[in-house]
């Protein structure tokens, strides 16, 4: 079901506190772009409260700011907004984001929590005049629900259906004017006509390190510790991509500045406290380095079988397959063939190996 909060209830400011769809088996790893219940709330001390202080994703935040500002001017509930993208880049604070600069509550829920049209229909019924309903995971609702949500979206009203068989009839109840916000991690998997009914859609993409410096250096400051910019470039650049992987480094720094260090957070204390998590300059942690290094030496570059590959490292397939290749893909140390995977020349030169004769690529 539905919680409500209002903007001015949601915490101070910070990123992408929002659940997302990950594998559980990543709650462990320091470099998981999803995060736990706890870490939630631990996140929401820094969330940003307005799109002036959201750092990052210029493009889609300069666009967003104008749909806002046009509705406010004509007194209207704006466009319904698809956000999708990676976990972890702001889509559940820019839902929260979009509520505050409206001056409106926010409802929020998700996909797998609405198993029925009936528990959509008492979401949507319970709606306040201009209110933002965020639906989180929406490419995870079930289908009856998902129809539902097309003519609630579209015309402002649910039919409530009264009796069983041949007797029953339908009710039409009229909806106030609302805002849905959608999130998803995966936009290939929504249904055309649910992604039509968005009249704004923004993806959001892995932040530059320099963008990631100021939300590492703007935390430290919500957190109440000082840090030097060699400490938050170097966070900033182990933290791929992703800001509340950047903020998440920056909590294990300032605790191990605390404890094993002076307190301060320079070049020194950032790097002796991620090597004590085992994060490398690459932002590679361990199963991401057992895999590469089980690809090269115990296969020789590969090509192998997903299955195998996780059997070597200790890990399920499901594990390795959604945790940690896609991102080993996107820096170019893994490759995926019709045959399996395969390593590459980066790959080789990041673990300090020398790659076979044939290794071209």
């Amino acid at each position: 079901m539905a919680d409500q909060l209002d903007p001015e209830q949601t915490g101070a400011e910070g990123y992408a506190v929002g659940s997302s769809e990950f594998d559980a088996s990543g709650f462990d790893r320091l470099t998981s772009s999803g995060a736990s219940d706890i870490e939630r709330a631990a996140e929401a001390a820094l969330r940003p409260r307005s799109l002036d202080d959201f750092v990052g994703q210029r493009v889609v935040r300069d666009q967003l700011s104008l749909v806002l500002d046009a509705a406010k001017g004509r007194g209207a509930a704006p466009d319904h907004v698809l956000l999708s993208g990676p976990p972890g880049l702001g889509k559940t604070t820019l839902a929260m984001i979009i509520a505050a600069e409206l001056g409106v509550s926010l409802r929020v829920t998700s996909g797998p929590a609405i198993q029925h049209a009936g528990d959509l229909a008492a979401v949507l019924s319970s709606l306040d005049e201009g209110e933002v309903l965020f639906i989180d995971e929406i490419h995870r609702l079930a289908r009856p629900a998902e129809e539902l949500l097309y003519v609630a979206m579209e015309d402002f009203r649910v039919d409530v259906v009264v009796g069983k068989g041949a007797g029953a009839s339908a009710i039409p109840l009229s909806l106030p004017r609302f805002t849905a916000v959608g999130a998803t991690t995966r936009a290939g998997l929504l249904p055309a006509p649910l992604r039509d009914r968005f009249g704004f859609t923004g993806h959001l993409d892995f932040y530059e390190a320099t963008d990631l410096v100021r939300v590492v250096t703007r935390s430290a400051g919500l957190l109440g510790v000082d840090i030097e910019p060699e400490a938050a470039s170097e966070i900033a650049s182990r933290s791929r991509g992703t800001p509340r992987i950047a903020n998440r480094l920056l909590r294990r720094v300032r605790d191990w500045a605390q404890v094993r260090g002076d307190g301060k957070l320079n070049l020194a204390a950032a790097r002796a406290a991620l090597e004590v998590y085992e994060v490398d300059p690459r932002g590679l942690d361990r199963l991401d380095r057992a895999v590469l290094t089980a690809l090269c030496t115990r296969f020789g570059g590969g090509p192998v079988g997903l299955s195998t590959l996780a059997i070597t490292v200790g890990e399920e397939p499901e594990t390795v397959e959604t945790v940690a290749e896609p991102f080993l893909v996107r820096e170019g140390l893994m490759g995926r063939t019709p045959r399996g995977r395969v390593a590459t020349l980066e790959t080789w030169r990041h673990l300090g190996l020398v790659p076979p004769a044939d290794t071209t690529t």
